[in-house]
């Protein structure tokens, strides 16, 4: 698997281009069957830029040997909705365009209680562009289509056609089974390539706005992104930070991944190539902020004999990784797990560690128990690392003298240093090497928490969310970088961050040489950091800092005060610089260089 990488600060923007609106007709037919549960919301839901209904004669007839599409009604035309619904979806279809006009997800709220939908108001435009026999741009969201609903294999299946003449049309077909989140698509025609220029290509354009749904728009809009699979299984993304766009060739799916929900739509042939642009539409923290990006898929879609036959999946839904591992075409790569081997560890380790925990506890204490094992795995990690520093502390003295008496000569001073290591037997790095090893799993835990769905909307404490940041004071004003409220996990975790820091850099911390970091700055920007960052990131990640660090400082206590003895340590130093030492190839290599850096040094001074 394959990451495709984008600046993140790329500040190029784009323009979307708006489509040009043509004379067209088309017929009319009467409804065979329609919801009759139509709520105010439905009835007059209309897409931006769309024409309004207008009254046309019967007589309008044109040849279709013209190539033209022309309006076949008698009377007014009227927008209806029609409904499709199971247990976790809601969907209203227009019948103006014949696109889903309303999604929404069953059962789920945003911060504010109000129903989550990913499709309202006009966010979304789903066309099928076309040039007709004149060369004039069409789009059918601009186009009536004739519903008819039925029931087939407990399954709900709505046909809108739009319909030219008795043997000349173009269907969607859309079919919402009883249970789940994914409904089948197509596309059909009849006739169609007695209508069209066949030397232009015929495309999807898929357009979507999304919706906050979050508290913090900005932390939200960090993980809404649209996402790709191409080439088998490489995985595409656009910009989260900026504006950005892409052309790519064999694509298996496109995701509109808002946070914690997506849209993606599969075909079941792979699109010879698709041109997606993403724009960032937030920029602070706004209370009144409504969307975060709108995303942008065009797709040429393939003809046979001039005839549209094209057949999808569509799953709309929330981006969680154990709803998406039961369905089919790798669709949990959607989720930003992390790239690499951070993701690996998340895919494979937190997540089902994290799905068993928190179904027998409640979730606050799932994350402390998880992040309790977390801990104690890495505990051999931390005492060597914490051995390290020991041997270190008992040649802080010597090593404070030799930096003494060769303060004047950097090369003679590196030079007694390393010989000094070497007659005790320690390795200055060796530190160094566990903290590393630490690193991939810290790191995945940090992209762990963003889109673990499980924990959206479950309070712990005082924290009312997991998934967003806690509140324990609202600000009267807002504070670059921090925001407008107080948090006080983070207050907790930066707490406990700064005295594990004075643990392990207080105890051997020397005087800085040049060039080299101030050790006393970092123990005191590391916290701040913790504190201002964290301040509007998720609840739940900002304790699993906490307690990962309360933890660490209590293994470190226990080491120090019941498993390293500081005179053992003391005593086999001295013992190892009793032993004659064997240089590897390596060190006679290290100090062959410095003894010519010194030879150089000293011409130097002749000269």
């Amino acid at each position: 698997m394959e990451e495709k990488k984008f600046d993140p600060y790329q500040l190029i923007g784009f323009i979307l281009i708006a489509g040009i609106f043509t004379w067209m007709l088309s017929v009319q037919e009467p409804v065979t069957e329609e919801s009759s549960e139509n709520t105010p919301a439905q009835e007059n839901v209309q897409s931006e830029n769309t024409t309004p209904n207008t009254q046309v004669s019967t007589n309008a007839i044109v040849s279709p040997n013209l190539g033209d599409f022309t309006e076949l009604a008698s009377g007014e035309q009227d927008q209806k909705q029609i409904v499709l619904e199971n247990e976790q979806l809601y969907l209203s279809v227009s019948t103006q365009g014949g696109f889903i006009s309303e999604a929404q997800l069953k059962g789920l709220n945003d911060f504010k209680g109000a129903p989550i939908y990913l499709i309202k108001d006009g966010n979304e435009h789903f066309d099928l562009t076309f040039f007709n026999r004149a060369n004039q741009k069409i789009q059918t969201r601009q186009l009536y289509f004739t519903p008819s609903l039925s029931t087939q294999d407990n399954a709900q299946v709505l046909s809108m056609k739009m319909v030219v003449s008795e043997t000349q049309f173009i269907e969607y077909r859309y079919t919402l089974p009883n249970d789940g989140y994914m409904l089948d698509f197509s596309i059909v025609s009849q006739g169609f390539s007695a209508l069209t220029n066949g030397d232009k290509e015929v495309a999807l354009d898929w357009n979507l706005k999304g919706f906050r749904q979050a508290k913090s728009v900005i932390y939200e809009n960090r993980y809404t992104e649209l996402k790709y699979q191409y080439e088998g299984d490489k995985i595409g993304y656009l910009s989260a930070a900026s504006n950005d766009d892409d052309k790519d060739e064999d694509v298996s799916w496109v995701s509109y991944n808002q946070h914690f929900f997506s849209m993606i739509l599969i075909p079941d042939v792979s699109f010879d190539s698709v041109s997606f642009t993403s724009e960032n539409l937030v920029e602070d923290e706004g209370k009144d902020v409504v969307f975060t990006k709108n995303f942008r898929s065009q797709i040429p879609l393939k003809t046979s004999q001039g005839e549209l036959n094209s057949h999808f999946q569509w799953y709309v839904g929330p981006a969680d990784y154990d709803v998406l591992k039961k369905l089919d075409n790798d669709l949990t790569d959607s989720i930003s797990f992390g790239w690499g081997i951070f993701g690996w560890i998340n895919r494979f380790v937190f997540f089902p560690l994290f799905g068993f925990l928190s179904g027998f506890l409640p979730h606050g204490i799932a994350i402390i128990l998880m992040t309790v094992i977390v801990r104690f795995a890495m505990s051999p990690v931390t005492y060597k690392s914490y051995l390290s520093q020991a041997k270190m502390k008992v040649l802080k003295p010597e090593i404070t003298a030799l930096n003494d008496k060769f303060k004047k000569d950097a090369v003679k001073r590196q030079q007694e240093t390393m010989k000094l290591y070497r007659k005790a037997g320690v390795n200055p790095m060796s530190g160094c090497v566990p903290a590393l090893l630490q690193l991939p799993v810290f790191y995945a835990l940090f992209c762990f928490f963003p889109v673990a769905f499980a924990l959206r909307q479950k309070s712990f404490l005082w924290a009312e969310d997991l998934s967003s940041y806690d509140v324990i004071a609202e600000l009267p004003f807002y504070i670059p970088f921090y925001g407008d409220h107080v948090s006080l996990f983070p207050i907790l975790a930066s707490i406990a961050i700064f005295f594990y820091t004075m643990m392990t850099t207080g105890q051997q911390m020397q005087n800085p040489q040049p060039g080299m970091p101030n050790m006393k700055f970092i123990m005191y920007l590391m916290p701040v950091m913790m504190l201002v960052f964290f301040n509007n990131y998720a609840s739940g990640l900002s304790l699993y800092y906490f307690i990962s660090n309360l933890i660490t400082i209590v293994i470190m206590l226990v080491i120090k005060n019941y498993i390293i003895n500081d005179d053992k340590i003391h005593a086999q130093i001295e013992e190892n610089k009793k032993k004659p030492k064997k240089q590897n190839r390596f060190q006679r290599k290290l100090q062959e260089v410095m003894e010519q850096a010194e030879e150089q040094q000293k011409l130097n001074k002749r000269k």
